[in-house]
């Protein structure tokens, strides 16, 4: 499921489009959002079911080598380890993913169809495919450390399945790494004999809804939070403070005035961790330093109001 933190990261970049193309179409916008956090959830299912549709492409390549005329001992016996992995045929067996792909014609693989050829081939030849072919013990263990490791070593890092996946939707650029370690973590929960069933994309509705709050809030209230900042960087002009690093200080203000629960210092801890992967070298210092001068002023002039203790 999507996490805080990359719920930020789609406002920001959302804010940032809007404001950039100085576009007043709130609610397309958030609608344009809101339909790029749903296509994470296809972006999962796709990686999942490439998992199935290689197995697939292996046990079709083992049945041709069956039906040639002079078919070596090996091909009239092949080691189907593979095909009986344990946790891709769980993967496999999921009414959950079929569902999903029928109702949302995900029909990626089935015209495209060479991406499942590259990362079959690269599996063929790697040391962790022999490794597992060779390996005596069958457990469900072992087959799930095998399918953990294809993906994090031949799936997620390969380039071409990572152009394809940009080409298919540009937004899927910054949701990749999040997604792969979303499909690695639903890979280690699995348990033998369990139905795999997709988990829901948000948490709970409270996330669901700060999704839309933080954007409207942010976008609506972005040019009264300019003064704020404005006095608590008397020797930048704005137009030397980074695009981002701006957004991220408005949208930090949004949370400190805007959500009770979320403690203050969690609040900027955030947006100092999403700076350092998005902005300027030097940009999480900047906004640690405008964020707390910003946040004490709040404080005592009592415009931040946090229920709960210790959420100050």
């Amino acid at each position: 499921m999507i996490n805080r933190r990359h719920i930020r990261v789609k406002v920001m970049q959302s804010v940032y489009a809007m404001l950039q193309s100085h576009n007043d179409d709130i609610i397309r916008e958030e609608k344009f959002l809101k339909h790029s956090i749903l296509k994470m959830y296809d972006l999962y299912v796709l990686n999942l079911q490439l998992l199935v549709e290689v197995q697939k492409l292996a046990a079709k390549k083992i049945a041709l080598s069956k039906k040639k005329i002079l078919a070596t001992k090996e091909e009239l016996n092949p080691n189907n380890k593979f095909l009986n992995n344990k946790v891709i045929n769980t993967l496999a067996e999921s009414i959950s993913i079929e569902g999903f792909i029928e109702l949302n014609n995900l029909n990626n693989w089935e015209e495209n169809d060479e991406y499942v050829k590259i990362i079959y081939d690269e599996l063929q030849k790697s040391d962790l495919y022999k490794k597992y072919l060779e390996t005596e013990e069958d457990t469900f263990k072992v087959d799930k450390a095998f399918v953990i490791d294809f993906f994090k070593e031949i799936i997620a890092p390969n380039e071409k399945l990572g152009e394809f996946f940009e080409d298919t939707m540009i937004s899927w650029v910054d949701d990749i790494p999040f997604v792969n370690t979303w499909v690695v973590r639903s890979l280690s929960k699995l348990k033998e004999n369990n139905t795999f069933i997709l988990s829901s994309l948000y948490k709970d509705k409270d996330d669901e809804d700060f999704v839309s709050q933080i954007f409207k809030k942010t976008i609506l209230k972005h040019s009264e939070y300019d003064k704020d900042i404005e006095d608590k960087t008397p020797n930048w002009e704005t137009d030397r403070i980074a695009d981002i690093d701006l957004i991220l200080i408005k949208m930090a203000i949004s949370e400190f005035l805007n959500f009770p629960s979320i403690p203050t210092r969690v609040t900027i801890n955030e947006y100092i961790e999403i700076s350092k992967d998005y902005s300027t070298e030097k940009s999480s210092y900047f906004i640690n330093g405008v964020l707390d001068k910003i946040s004490k002023e709040f404080i005592e002039n009592k415009r931040i109001v946090k229920i709960g203790r210790g959420l100050l």
